[in-house]
């Protein structure tokens, strides 16, 4: 595979005779470069007016290779072949280098320009580019190319460093100031003029007149000036990319330049910002065949969904500001951007309930152009690179509500979404008040996240984010939300429960069974003194049952039964246990045998709660036994009831009419995956639990 490396455009303040004239004092060796041993002089020629000069030298170098690959290799020193075209008329001097050793084995071409700034004719202008390919090289293939890599990118930094040293060294002496080839041949300018051995580029010299020519040289060098001009479009500076976009390291400024190059060949000339390109390298490690793919994808996303114009068309709706419990508050210690999620006391069910993962996501989109939005202005005013923030996310009120199943679903389809489009833009993460559950939810989402965004992850339980390591130590005290011991108000609305008035119309028929054909949950219905039942068998101790149901219509009371017995499986044959169908309902199923006596044949593991109707539960259960676990959902209204049956009884029982109805999904997780994290869990229910039939 052929190694590539392209330089940003490096300036030197000086004039190019004088940056010139400190290249020289490089050769024939240089103390400052200690692998360049020595050079010889193999051609050398000077046109009769000295306008042109061209050297080609033999360059003596020492790599720093370890002794095996030396003895192997049969060679102490690396020849390479350098030839020098100076032109002093245009101001430029052309390098270009190839390896002499091994070119039957190893292919290392580099090519290097000093040019006038195109805007300052006192600067001097500097770029390099470079190939490298290892055919073979005795099976050290691997390691040459490692090697060649790490000398090369060493040795770039140190170029301009020691420019500047000689540069220095001439003030030092005296030297401030060397005449221009023009300057000292004006007689052979005119001559040049009269002849117009370039008049076919004078369009240029009549737009700039006379002045034009005592600056660049020639007319030919207008058109040279405008090449390069272009040339600084793709590429970058140096000093802009460490003012704008941080320090990177020579590979890292590479392909970023070759990363904007290749997408202004392909895009026409547009381009997204270079903070956007870079966080995406970032993303994928600087490697420019993955950053390109997804970059694209991305791009071609954003002009699809016309992003770009998403923070000035978009409005919240009014269920959003009051019910969507997040929102900016100032800044970190080092200036970024800080956002502020109270994701445990939000409801979120509701939300989606009421506005669907449509108006969600786009919501979210505007966070997260607002976020770009205020790094860029961030940046600008901090003269310093800005392009990540903060996230305090609060989990305190975090149940297993929130581990609704359309919910996790929408939740890994937004985290999916932003990776894509959204790279790199999290600085870190602050998870506080981290409750026991927080486990089972940490384990549904971690495998869908990017293990570089997981590092940036930081959890706190209990008050441990109020001492040293906690919040104080990544944003400003007086800047810390008052909810969470601080002093500064926070913004965020004060949330509560979304109104079912506020529901979405399929939601709200749920039972017609529209919305959930295609779902994991199922659909049982309760009829008085028969409840539905549902058998897990559990073949490894420590395994955890998780449950998920919602009360349709009427008060239905759950409960978890042990049997370490043969209990009928719910797929098993119909006839051999109690079951019922209602006429055009879903089937009822009874698994405990009849003849199972309770706290003999079975027993009761997890205590039975009622789930009022409208209301959904949640809950979780580590089986400290192997043997069959009986999910149990009966009929509040039943309970210890011994009056005698009234006429809606007799009704319901004459026309199958349910007492209630429910929606559920359970699921057994293996121990594997929660070792140590899930002991503690113990089944809870919906911190929602007032939202009732009456509030709709």
């Amino acid at each position: 595979m052929v190694q590539k490396y392209q330089s940003p455009v490096r300036v030197y303040k000086q004039p190019f005779e004088l940056v010139m004239a400190a290249y020289q004092k490089r050769f024939p060796t240089c103390d400052m470069i200690p692998v360049f041993v020595g050079s010889d002089i193999l051609n050398e020629e000077e046109s009769e007016d000295k306008a042109t000069y061209t050297v080609e030298r033999r360059c003596k170098l020492n790599v720093n290779a370890p002794y095996i690959l030396k003895r192997v290799a049969g060679c102490e020193y690396v020849y390479f072949v350098q030839k020098n075209a100076l032109n002093r008329r245009e101001r430029t001097l052309n390098i270009s280098a190839f390896n002499e050793s091994f070119s039957s084995r190893v292919v290392v071409k580099e090519n290097c320009e000093y040019s006038v700034h195109p805007d300052n004719s006192d600067w001097t202008c500097f770029e390099q580019s470079a190939t490298l390919e290892v055919k073979s090289f005795f099976g050290f293939e691997n390691m040459v190319e490692k090697i060649a890599i790490k000398q090369y990118t060493a040795n770039i930094k140190k170029g301009k460093e020691i420019i500047e040293h000689f540069l220095t060294e001439l003030q030092n002496q005296g030297v401030t100031h060397i005449p221009t080839w023009c300057e000292q041949n004006p007689h052979l300018m005119v001559e040049s003029t009269e002849e117009g051995p370039v008049d076919a580029k004078d369009e240029t010299e009549t737009e700039e007149g006379e002045n034009s020519l005592s600056r660049t040289g020639s007319t030919g060098d207008a058109h040279s000036s405008n090449e390069r001009i272009r040339g600084a479009d793709a590429n970058l500076d140096e000093d802009y990319i460490e003012h704008n976009l941080g320090m990177l390291n020579p590979i890292e400024e590479s392909t970023l330049i070759q990363l904007r190059i290749w997408l202004s060949d392909t895009h026409n000339g547009k381009i997204p910002r270079d903070e956007h390109i870079l966080r995406f390298l970032r993303s994928r490690d600087f490697s420019m065949e993955k950053t390109r793919e997804i970059l694209c994808q991305s791009l071609s996303w954003r002009k699809q969904h016309q992003i770009d114009r998403l923070l000035d068309s978009y409005v919240p709706c009014e269920t959003l500001q009051q019910y969507y419990l997040g929102g900016w508050h100032h800044h970190d210690h080092e200036g970024r951007p800080v956002y502020v999620l109270k994701l445990g006391q939000m409801d979120t069910k509701g939300v989606l309930k009421a506005l669907g993962e449509e108006k969600i996501l786009r919501h979210i989109l505007c966070i997260m152009e607002e976020g770009l939005k205020r790094c860029q202005e961030l940046s600008a005013e901090q003269k310093k690179p800005m392009c990540s923030w903060t996230c305090i996310v609060d989990l305190e009120g975090l149940s297993m509500r929130h581990l609704w199943r359309p919910g996790i679903q929408a939740l890994l389809r937004f985290i999916e979404l932003i990776e894509s489009n959204y790279p790199e833009t999290m600085a870190r993460l602050l998870m506080v008040r981290a409750p026991r559950v927080f486990p089972v939810l940490w384990a549904l989402l971690n495998p869908f996240i990017d293990e570089k965004t997981t590092s940036k992850f930081m959890m706190y339980t209990g008050t441990d984010y109020l001492r040293p390591g906690g919040l104080i130590d990544y944003i400003p005290e007086q800047y810390i939300p008052d909810f969470l011991g601080g002093s500064c108000k926070c913004n965020i609305p004060a949330g509560g429960p979304v109104p079912k008035s506020l529901y979405r119309k399929e939601w709200e028929n749920r039972e017609t069974g529209e919305l959930w054909e295609d779902t994991i949950y199922e659909r049982a219905n309760l009829f008085k003194g028969m409840p539905h039942e549902v058998v897990v068998k559990v073949p490894e101790k420590e395994g955890v049952i998780t449950w998920d149901f919602d009360s349709i219509r009427g008060d239905i009371l759950f409960t978890l039964y042990y049997s370490n017995k043969e209990v009928f499986d719910e797929n098993e044959d119909a006839s051999t246990n109690n079951s019922s169908v209602a006429p055009g309902g879903p089937q009822n199923s009874q698994m405990i045998p009849k003849n199972f006596v309770l706290d003999e044949d079975f027993s009761v593991v997890e205590a039975g709660i009622v789930c009022r109707e409208g209301e959904s539960v949640q809950g979780s259960h580590v089986a400290s036994d192997v043997g069959c676990y009986i999910l149990q959902w009966k009929w509040a209204g039943a309970t210890g009831s011994n009056q005698s049956s009234t006429v809606q009884d007799v009704f319901d029982q004459v026309t199958h009419s349910a007492k209630a109805k429910l929606i559920y999904y359970h699921e057994l997780l293996p121990s594997e995956n929660f070792k140590g994290s899930m002991t503690s869990l113990e089944s809870c229910q919906s911190a929602f639990s007032s939202l009732t039939i009456a509030s709709r």
